[in-house]
């Protein structure tokens, strides 16, 4: 399945604009990942297991949204964004990832 973030197909005609697909994942930081993220941030270099935990959230996300156009009968999602939010509060330190985009067929 193509998944764009661009408001078109080049090249293709859409057939059906199946409607807006959405998919989530949530990300839970823990007090020895927040504390060695701290260390990383004092003495520099990148956080990787963070990097790597907000690459896998993603994917989750990608493929929850991906699943549901599919259900729609879609061949394609157009106009696709990412969105991260931090869930503070009573949920810890959660990060939220956002996927959104149009669930559309069109013809190969």
């Amino acid at each position: 399945m193509l998944i764009l973030t661009t408001p078109t197909i080049e090249g293709k005609k859409i057939n059906e604009y199946l409607g807006l697909v959405t998919g989530d994942s949530l990300l839970g930081a823990n007090m020895y990942k927040d504390m060695f993220s701290g260390v990383r941030d004092v003495v520099g270099g990148r956080t990787s297991k963070y990097e790597e935990e907000l690459t896998n959230a993603r994917k989750l996300a990608l493929e929850s949204m991906q699943k549901k156009a599919e259900e729609k009968g879609a061949n394609a999602i157009i106009g696709t964004r990412v969105a991260y939010h931090n869930l503070g509060g009573t949920m810890g330190n959660t990060i939220m990832v956002t996927v959104f985009g149009t669930a559309v067929s069109y013809q190969k």
